[in-house]
């Protein structure tokens, strides 16, 4: 029965989210995001029906381990235009760098001007990161896992929702650049949006994410010390 109920959740799933692609491509509004839209989507269902979230998770369960996959297959872009990135190395590098460094300045002032404690602080700096990675930057750091997380998943589906709408606004239509930026702030919801606009956005904005992850790691424990 059990094994029913993860196929069953798991078909629902993957149905919202098409619901939400189908959507998305149709109107192109950002409120359509797939992350976004298709969560409320899969919450109202809960709701209406009454399913409690124990029923749900092992499904959840299951979709979370194929992230491991998906994440690999990321690579393939990225190998694509391994020439791209050869050539433009160290621009990119420097940009990602410049990226993730104003996002964690900006935690820690706008953290201070609202008067939030040092642990929702520490918990909300590493917020354009990869989840995992932003959970052991908090534990080593004296911040809340479980909040880091919540941080991580608002800023990706803010990012990843209204990312290609500022981008647009802003006159930014190079699709590298367009890359660069998603996945330096939205981190994998931003590269699921960039592989929605070609194979070059999708290849800066997983090496983006893969930089800004490696550079956060590495500023996050020095900028709290200087704090």
């Amino acid at each position: 029965m059990n094994e029913v109920m993860i196929m069953v959740f798991t078909a629902l799933t993957v149905g919202a989210y098409l619901v939400s692609r189908w959507l998305f491509f149709r109107y192109g509004h950002p409120l359509f995001n797939m992350v976004l839209f298709g969560t409320i989507l899969m919450i109202s269902l809960l709701v209406i029906s009454g399913t409690p979230y124990s029923a749900y998770e092992p499904a959840k369960e299951f979709m979370t381990f194929l992230l491991g996959p998906a994440t690999v297959a990321l690579a393939i872009p990225l190998y694509k235009n391994r020439e791209l990135l050869r050539r433009h190395g160290l621009a990119i590098g420097g940009s990602v760098a410049a990226g993730s460094l104003t996002s964690m300045v900006l935690v820690v002032l706008l953290s201070k001007a609202g008067g939030l404690s040092q642990a929702v602080l520490i918990s909300a700096l590493p917020k354009s990161v990869t989840a995992p990675i932003a959970i052991e930057i908090a534990q080593l750091s004296g911040g809340d896992p479980a909040l880091a997380v919540a941080f991580v998943v608002a800023t990706g589906t803010f990012g990843g929702s209204l990312g290609p709408t500022l981008l647009r606004w802003c006159g930014i239509r190079l699709p590298e650049a367009r890359g660069l930026a998603l996945g330096t702030v939205a981190h994998a919801q931003g590269v699921g949006m960039a592989l929605l606009e070609g194979e070059a956005s999708a290849a800066m904005a997983s090496s983006a994410m893969a930089i800004a992850a490696i550079f956060t790691s590495l500023a996050a424990p020095v900028l709290l010390a200087l704090l």
